[in-house]
């Protein structure tokens, strides 16, 4: 496993809950602001895309990429993050 950050630690450990789409690893400020003009707002909603996606890097990381002009890292920190917390709750 890579290394991880201290917000997905945080995030991986416990239920997602009502969170914000920020508290996501790789989403900060500006990010997050274009998730939530695109109608995800929440961490679960994006989880919803994760899970529509069938959990499929490429196509996740693409999509996330597509609807935030991010770059590949970060990205890459999201779906890391998702994958985890699936593997942990779901």
């Amino acid at each position: 496993m890579s290394s991880t950050t201290q917000k997905h630690r945080e995030f991986v450990r416990e239920p997602m809950g009502n969170k914000s789409v920020t508290f996501l690893p790789g989403i900060g400020k500006t990010l997050g602001r274009r998730l939530e003009q695109q109608g995800f707002d929440k961490a679960c909603v994006v989880l919803g895309e994760f899970l529509l996606l069938k959990q499929d890097c490429e196509m996740f990381t693409e999509w996330l990429k597509d609807a935030t002009c991010s770059n590949s890292r970060e990205a890459g920190l999201c779906y890391d993050c998702l994958r985890e917390w699936c593997d942990n709750f779901l």
